[in-house]
Parts: structure tokens; sequence; C-alpha cells
């Protein structure tokens, strides 16, 4: 249930029967052979999923967030910290103000992970009549015990991001590659020589079967999420 699909009286009505909306944010930023955006696809699918069950709204992707290790790579868009902090700020302020007060924020980025968390712990103290839930589908317990099963790490930008007719846009390669470890601060310069092709190693395609798994237990995730207020 799209908020671009919607007018805004039917913006209004929705109101008039829930309070819940998702907000997605993410990333531009290379994601190996897969879609720059991946980091909104996946989530935005998930969500589509988990809310057509449950009739929640979902805002307009954020498509930006901190990415600043990886702007040697054409098509990152990166944000500063700060930047990132005041826009979603700014979004959940303009949500809350609407009547919007139980807001389920997904972010596909880890990179956004060490900002969002702070700020929603301050909005949920400074604003007592809204309850903002953060959720990190990757990170799910449910959806790691998927990749477990299978025997398979996750990795930026290797199988556990490779869903077809979502971020697979070209073919991608067979087989492994070794872990690569980044250091924090470490520049978009010296990521690009370490990275190469931008994935951070392991296997670069797992089963469809698995992914169906993986992609499901996400949703289910989402769907226990939008209950737990």
């Amino acid at each position: 249930m799209l908020l671009a699909a919607l007018n805004w009286m039917q913006v209004e009505a929705y109101l008039q029967r829930d309070d819940r909306v998702v907000v997605i944010t993410g990333a531009c930023e290379q994601h190996a052979t897969l879609s720059v955006l991946a980091d909104i696809h996946v989530p935005l699918a998930i969500a589509e999923a988990a809310c057509e069950r449950e009739g929640v709204l979902i805002a307009p992707p954020l498509p930006f967030g901190v990415s600043p290790y990886f702007t040697a790579y054409p098509g990152t868009l990166s944000l500063s910290p700060e930047t990132f902090a005041t826009v979603v700020r700014e979004v959940l302020g303009n949500l809350r103000r609407q009547g919007f007060h139980r807001i389920l924020v997904s972010n596909g980025h880890g990179g956004n992970t060490g900002i969002l968390g702070p700020l929603i712990s301050e909005l949920n103290t400074a604003w007592p009549e809204v309850h903002i839930t953060f959720f990190e589908w990757w990170r799910h317990p449910a959806v790691g015990a998927v990749a477990e099963a299978a025997g398979l790490a996750q990795y930026h930008a290797n199988w556990s991001e490779n869903f077809a007719g979502l971020t697979r846009v070209a073919p991608v390669p067979e087989g492994h590659k070794p872990p690569v470890t980044l250091l924090p601060g470490t520049s978009a310069t010296v990521s690009r020589a370490l990275l190469g092709d931008g994935s951070f190693g392991g296997v670069y395609q797992a089963p469809d079967a698995v992914m169906e798994r993986f992609f499901a237990a996400a949703v289910e995730a989402m769907v226990t999420a939008l209950h737990t207020w």
C-alpha cells in the first residue's frame, strides 16, 4: 500500500482507521554487479509483501544514505551523517504531525545503522505519543537462521542481496570470493582498491529455493514487527 499511489484525501481517510506507516531508508551505492539501489529494492519489496497483508501504508523510500567509503565507485551517491539525520528527523516529524503515531523505520543499509539507532531512541523519548520501531531485515534472527541452515555467510553485495528480478541487473560471477574486511575510516580510494568488484566476499549467488526462504523469513519478521509496538 504505497503513499505514492494515493491522493491526500485517501491518505486522510487512511488515518481515520490506522496510524501505522513504514518508512524505508537505504542507500544508492555500489553492490558489485547488482543494482546500485539494492538497499532500497530489497526492503521495499519486503515491505510491499508485508504491508499488503496488513493494510499498512508505505512512505516513499529515502534513496540516499551514508556511504562515503564507496564514493570512488561511479553511481554511489552519499549523504553526510548530519544531512541524513536531519532529513530522517524532518520526514518523521511531518508524519507525526499528520497523525502517523506508529512508525516502522525499515533500514536497508548498514551505513545508516549507527545514526538511526540513537536518533530513533531520541525521538521516542521526545515524542511520547509516537512509537517508532527500528527494523533491519537482514539482521533479524529468523533471516539469519535461513542463511545459517544453508551454510552461507552474509556479506555486502554477495548472494544475500542477489534477488532475481529485483537486484540482479547483470550476469553474476560464479563461485566464491574470499572475504574482504574494511577497517573503519578506510578511504573511498583504498576501499575500491581492496574490494575490486565491490563485493565483500562469499558466494555470489544462492539457489532460488534458498532465496525464497530468505525473503519469506524477512516478510514474516516485518509482519511481526507491524504488530509489536
